[in-house]
């Protein structure tokens, strides 16, 4: 045994990216037709030990007729079918070559008519039916017969639906993406009950060969835009695809940009919303994180339950998150240049109580505030990667002590811990994650400039800053529409959001061709009641 798996492991060839799709001849690409099946079982089952090897997961189970003749053969996985399925499926099939319903001559019209299975699939080529059985599918093949049936019976453990971890809302829906790409397709189809949402699908990944699925609603994404993200795809020519953060990097504007191009979420309903909108998602088996592309800027300063709850009070807070942004990316910056190059524009009791603190404090500004800051990432990371019944304990206690701490030993001043802290907080305040990293990011770099040149060197550090977020694109989308260029009727959605009987269109940044949301006038009920004097119920 040990002998005939040596032999198997060593004698396998090599295979490249991109075999079974073309091959070079006379400097030309001619397509390589898959190979067909075999009408003898004895060789395909022979084929499919080859290929499987002596996995013991693998299973291989064949029949043979009354007369001893080889009838058929079922080829899985253990751990990728449904058990109750499987049971019911291998019972039919023993108690129809037993009272002899099965022969030699009909066990191709039995299997179509009995198998009870919903889906089947007919094979005639050997690529196929191993990426079937790969794929979690049940492998039917029969004696005399150059095809195989497979009967698609996934199963095993799946993530049941549960609330999102990284982006929770108050008021809104709580289910959120699986790892499953089929359950996320569905949870998408009972949102959005068209037959215009459409999903494109492929599968990437030389040994993953991980499902991707491309979803746009027709007459409301931009074709182009459809078009250019499965160009995209299709040129990736990679052994793995473990995580939609694989697809994201390969397929992104800007590579050398700390500012995200592509959006990514966990919960069904910002993804329906995007759609609706004229975005496209791309959706990965193997992680509840999928990806909405084009993006602008001011996408990732919404949430979700901006339009769960009243217009008024969703301007209020993208307000604050904006805020929030700039004061995270600037605050530490601003204080080192003006407790160190220009104390003049602090008022007099605000300096001398700064100066106090100051003269017990053996570092610099700047210095403090790395030292600070490099501190809470550390409190945070070690916050992320330990147990959750701990890990926010940890965070919080290990934040107060250890700023406590140094204050008291004179170490910091006490105003930069509250500077960095509340830093932090404000940090924490955007609901993108990948635009909070870069905030993290920039935020150094602009220290640095700081404590070197003053307000000139936060000048000299934001100005390549806006210049880059004007020029950056998102699959020919600006970045920093609607303010560069200027859409005076995307406005309605972008620093305030107007009550929805306003918003008639959809954002025209997109380009789709079906952009009325409303297609009747409306007015609101305090509006008309306005205007008349008197209750519009009445």
């Amino acid at each position: 045994m040990i002998n005939k798996f040596r032999n198997w492991l060593f004698n396998q060839p090599a295979r490249s990216n991109n075999e079974g799709k073309h091959k070079q001849v006379d400097g030309e690409k001619s397509a390589i037709l898959p190979k067909a099946l075999s009408c003898s079982l004895e060789n395909n089952v022979a084929m499919l030990k080859q290929e499987m090897g002596h996995s013991t997961d693998y299973i291989l189970r064949c029949w043979n007729s009354e007369h001893g003749h080889p009838l058929l053969a079922v080829s899985f996985f253990e751990g990728l079918v449904d058990q109750q399925l499987l049971t019911a499926l291998l019972e039919e099939l023993t108690a129809g070559i037993r009272n002899g319903a099965i022969s030699d001559h009909n066990v191709e019209t039995w299997l179509m008519d009995h198998i009870p299975i919903g889906s089947i699939t007919c094979l005639d080529n050997e690529e196929a039916l191993i990426h079937a059985v790969l794929d979690g599918q049940v492998a039917l093949l029969v004696e005399g017969s150059p095809k195989a049936f497979a009967a698609s019976i996934s199963g095993g453990a799946k993530r049941a639906v549960e609330e999102p971890s990284s982006q929770t809302v108050i008021r809104g829906p709580k289910e959120g993406f699986t790892e499953d790409i089929s359950t996320n397709i569905a949870l998408l189809r009972r949102k959005i009950k068209s037959t215009d949402l459409h999903i494109d699908s492929r599968n990437i990944g030389t040994y993953t060969q991980t499902k991707v699925s491309v979803a746009y609603i027709r007459g409301i994404a931009d074709p182009e835009v459809v078009i250019e993200i499965s160009k995209r795809l299709d040129s990736i020519h990679t052994d793995s695809i473990l995580e939609s953060g694989y697809i994201e990097e390969f397929i992104q504007d800007g590579v050398w940009t700390p500012f995200p191009t592509i959006y990514n979420t966990e919960r069904p309903d910002a993804v329906a919303g995007s759609l609706l909108e004229g975005l496209v998602a791309i959706l990965v088996d193997g992680t509840p994180f999928v990806l909405t592309a084009p993006v602008t800027f001011f996408r990732f300063m919404a949430s979700s339950e901006d339009y769960y709850q009243r217009y008024d009070l969703a301007s209020f807070l993208r307000i604050i998150r904006i805020a929030s942004f700039f004061l995270a990316l600037l605050l530490p910056s601003f204080f080192i240049a003006t407790t160190t190059f220009h104390q003049e524009m602090l008022p007099t009791t605000m300096l001398i109580t700064l100066a106090a603190q100051r003269e017990t404090t053996p570092l610099p500004a700047l210095l403090e505030a790395i030292i600070m800051e490099l501190t809470f990432e550390v409190i945070r990371e070690a916050g992320t990667r330990m147990p959750r019944a701990i890990g926010p304990a940890i965070s919080i206690v290990g934040a107060l002590v250890i700023g406590q701490a140094a204050v008291q030993a004179g170490m910091v001043s006490a105003a930069m811990v509250i500077v960095v802290s509340f830093t932090a907080i404000c940090n924490f305040v955007l609901p993108a994650i990948n635009m909070s990293g870069t905030v993290r990011l920039l935020r150094f770099v602009l220290m640095l400039l700081a404590g070197s040149f003053g307000l000139y060197g936060v000048l000299a550090g934001t100005v390549p800053i806006l210049v880059r977020l004007v020029s950056l694109n998102s699959f020919g989308v600006p970045y920093m529409l609607p303010i560069a260029p200027f859409i005076k009727g995307n406005l309605k959605d972008l620093f305030v959001r107007v009550p929805w009987w306003k918003m008639k269109n959809r954002p025209v940044m997109y380009g789709g061709a079906n952009v009325k949301r409303q297609t009747t006038e409306h007015e609101s009920f305090a509006e008309r009641a306005g205007e008349h004097g008197k209750d519009p119920m009445a």
